[in-house]
């Protein structure tokens, strides 16, 4: 029976349906389900069949292919909060020689990233042959599978949550992006621009002039691993050491790398790199004035005591803190030109000689809470009339530990 619209149930059928389980319940509301055209299962994401469509390839199944066989990856850029849009890097590596493309993406969009490849392919010194990435839904989908095909190029992926499958590319994303680059957040068309440069430079500093370990042979015996690789080489050098290499490739190759400077190239990646620094940081510490370029001979000097420093990189610099501001209104607004007045004519007072004369003179308003407020005013206060007495300048702008600035 019904009653102010509720219906009412027979206790017996109230224990009936206390005592099903949830597996009857959802045998029972099959039908009602169908008609009202909902689906018992959860539906597939698109990129399902296209992962299925697209064959695996494990970190042991290259059987040393010739170059243009390379894996991909992205590297996001978003700091420590992935929200919002953000740049991404998309990186080349080869697996025969290590050569290695970086390029920014300025959304994750699969067309966008078919053009980007599309460019970067350019830039190879050889055809692209394969592509080898994992199972992000911006690779596994028909945009990047068709392109593929049109291109002639071999798709193949990974197998899901191994990242040694990828072992190549993951490498460089932390010898090359992550070491370059760093983990701040960089965002916009203005980031990208910065990025684009400073890859341009880093593309050919890391193939032409970074030499690197190539695994030859690995052993295991027991919990032992014996590892073997073969003489540090550059990409560029085990490219055109490589008998699959055409003439007209090698040809290019050394009229190329005869006609670059390292020096001039490392210069360019610093600067491109303080570049990135500022743009990540100007939201934290405000607006700043621009980094000003060192000249390549104010560059060259500064290399012979660089070591010294430590890590010189200016993407490694810790990122600055927000200075922290006043989170409360002023307690002495209303009286501060007042106690400035006494300070000025009584220096030797004691912060807490003048609050007892401003409590005094305002009974009520200053609880002795406020006192350690007064003594903070009162200690800039006192720095300042002593850099003025004794080395005629006014106060700089301090860091958070109030250190005082060298004196020459």
């Amino acid at each position: 029976m019904e009653r102010h619209g509720h219906l009412q149930l027979a206790p017996e059928v109230r224990i009936s349906l206390l005592a099903m389980s949830a597996a009857t319940i959802d045998r029972t509301l099959r039908t009602v389900r169908q008609q009202g055209g909902r689906s018992m299962h959860r539906k597939a994401p698109p990129s399902a069949a296209i992962r299925r469509s697209v064959p695996v390839r494990t970190f042991d199944g290259w059987d040393n292919p010739p170059p243009g066989f390379v894996e991909a990856d992205l590297v996001s850029h978003s700091g420590p909060v992935a929200k919002g849009s953000f740049v991404q890097t998309l990186v080349l590596t080869d697996i025969a020689t290590g050569w290695t493309e970086c390029a920014p993406l300025l959304v994750r969009e699969q067309r966008l990233l078919t053009e980007v490849l599309n460019e970067m392919r350019k830039l190879l010194p050889f055809a692209l042959l394969g592509l080898d990435t994992d199972n992000d839904s911006v690779f596994m989908n028909e945009t990047v599978r068709d392109y593929c095909l049109a291109a002639n190029v071999e798709f193949t992926r990974c197998r899901p949550y191994r990242k040694n499958d990828q072992a190549w590319v993951e490498q460089k994303n932390g010898s090359v992006v992550r070491r370059s680059v760093g983990y701040r957040r960089f965002e916009g068309l203005e980031a990208a621009a910065v990025l684009a440069r400073l890859y341009a430079a880093l593309r050919l500093f890391v193939n032409f002039f970074q030499p690197s370990f190539k695994l030859a042979a690995k052993s295991r015996d027991g919990a032992k691993v014996t590892k073997r690789y073969h003489q540090p080489a550059t990409p560029c050098e085990r490219l055109m050491a490589d008998a699959r290499t055409s003439d007209e490739v090698l040809r290019r190759l050394e009229v190329l790398r005869a006609a670059l400077d390292p020096v001039r190239l490392l210069q360019q990646i610093r600067v491109a790199q303080h570049e990135l620094v500022h743009l990540a940081d100007a939201s934290v510490i405000g607006d700043v004035a621009p980094p000003t370029a060192p000249t390549l001979e104010q560059f060259l000097s500064g290399l012979r005591t660089a070591w010294r420093e430590g890590e010189v990189r200016p993407t490694r610099a810790p990122k600055p803190t927000a200075k922290r501001l006043r989170r409360r209104p002023d307690p002495f607004v209303a009286v501060t030109i007042r106690l400035r007045e006494w300070f000025e004519a009584e220096p030797w007072r004691t912060s807490r000689e003048l609050f007892e004369r401003l409590q005094a003179e305002y009974p009520g308003v200053y609880p002795d809470g406020q006192l350690r407020t007064c003594q903070r005013r009162l200690k800039e206060w006192r720095r300042e009339a002593a850099l003025q007495l004794v080395f005629g300048t006014a106060p700089v702008d301090l860091d958070s530990k109030n250190e005082c600035p060298a004196v020459a």
